[in-house]
């Protein structure tokens, strides 16, 4: 899975983490799962008497959300947004999302089982124990501290969308790994590139991994960015095939990440990556509405990198060599 890159030590790496690895195994409840399927109020109301020449036809509202909705059953099966990738951001219940996308995938859509393994990712700290992780927050809150109460914030977000996995549903690295390896061998670049960074890409040899990296580049698809990232790092440093490309250096990494937000990623104070940095890794922003972009430039590089590291972004969208 994807790395946290290692920013400046004011960024709140917490020694609330290490506290909260000194509770041990404990035996809290589950949290009750939330029940996904929600259901819609109808407002119902008597409208006003109007002159039948100068009124205007209308549907009644519930029959309308029928319609509209029954319009897109061709395009969008079992519930999916057009671009199903939408759905993680925001305030969607992820375990529900998580079926649907289990539903799809399952009928051979790789890009549903890329996304799968997002949601599994981003859930799986949580889902590890539902009950513990609402007692460290408890823990987070208690403490006082401005850097404490941030994290604390983060993780009860992740715990509002994550809320119906438990522990038996094995979220984690292995299940993880498992549905992107599934996911890149049918073809879908993000998984493959997320191979990649895990140091366990598809193939080993150096051709493989310069032409990866080069597909990712000409595809300006901002999840295969942001899933190959980790890879252009310092673990590049050295690499005979990422001679010439953004890559073997802290900041190279950084660029990869800020060039996917460029390309239409969702980097936002409330996004998910914003959110799984502050509520995985203990990196919080100091300022609540600051997007990633913003938040790398502050914090993690200097006056005389931030150069530099503009420049390797506009390489790696298109905006220089021509491209």
């Amino acid at each position: 899975m994807a790395s946290v890159p290692a920013l400046k030590t004011w960024l709140f790496v917490l020694p609330a983490v290490v506290l909260l690895g000194a509770a041990g195994v404990r035996m809290g409840d589950h949290l009750k799962q939330v029940d996904g399927s929600g259901r819609m109020a109808m407002e119902q109301g008597t409208a006003p008497q109007q002159d039948t020449a100068q009124a205007t036809p209308s549907l009644p509202a519930a029959l309308a959300r029928r319609l509209a909705s029954e319009s897109t059953l061709n395009s969008v099966p079992s519930g999916l947004p057009l671009d199903i990738r939408a759905d993680i951001e925001g305030d969607t219940d992820l375990f529900a999302y998580a079926q649907r996308l289990r539903w799809q995938a399952d009928s051979g859509n790789v890009e549903a089982r890329w996304m799968l393994s997002r949601v599994y990712d981003y859930c799986s700290q949580y889902a590890n124990d539902p009950g513990g992780y609402q007692l460290d927050n408890t823990v987070l809150n208690g403490m006082g501290e401005r850097a404490s109460t941030a994290m604390a914030s983060a993780r009860q977000r992740v715990a509002a969308r994550c809320g119906g996995f438990v522990a038996s549903d094995g979220l984690g690295y292995p299940l993880v790994f498992a549905q992107r390896r599934q996911a890149a061998q049918a073809g879908n670049l993000a998984a493959e590139a997320s191979l990649l960074a895990d140091g366990q890409p598809l193939q080993t040899d150096e051709d493989y991994r310069r032409g990866l990296v080069q597909r990712v580049r000409d595809s300006h698809d901002p999840e295969a960015y942001m899933a190959l990232a980790p890879a252009m790092g310092i673990r590049a440093s050295g690499d005979r095939a990422m001679t010439g490309l953004v890559a073997g250096e802290a900041l190279s990494e950084l660029a990869w990440r800020v060039a996917a937000c460029e390309l239409g990623m969702a980097c936002g104070s409330d996004s998910v990556l914003m959110n799984s940095f502050c509520a995985n890794g203990g990196i919080c922003s100091q300022q609540t509405d600051q997007d990633f972009t913003d938040f790398v430039y502050d914090a993690a590089v200097s006056r005389q990198g931030a150069e530099k590291m503009t420049e390797w972004v506009e390489e790696l969208i298109g905006k220089r060599k021509g491209r």
